[in-house]
């Protein structure tokens, strides 16, 4: 196996109905730009709150990992 670099990069995913579909929010946002993602790791997790203290939003903080090919590929 060769020698490999991988980069990370940290997005904030959101959803109306759970953490769960917040990170897969997350995850598939990047894969639209990024190519060979290795791993995903929740690094937190928040709600976002109307005035009146209700749930508006259910927030994921998502560290992708991908390999980073640099300019020789």
């Amino acid at each position: 196996m060769a020698d490999s670099v991988y980069k990370v990069v940290e997005l904030i995913g959101s959803s109306s109905e759970s953490w769960e579909k917040a990170a897969r929010a997350a995850v598939a946002q990047a894969a639209k730009s990024l190519r060979d993602l290795r791993i995903a790791e929740i690094k937190e997790l928040d709600l976002q709150l109307d005035d009146d203290g209700a749930v508006v939003a259910y927030r994921a903080k998502v560290r992708v990992s991908f390999r980073y090919h640099g300019d020789e590929d």
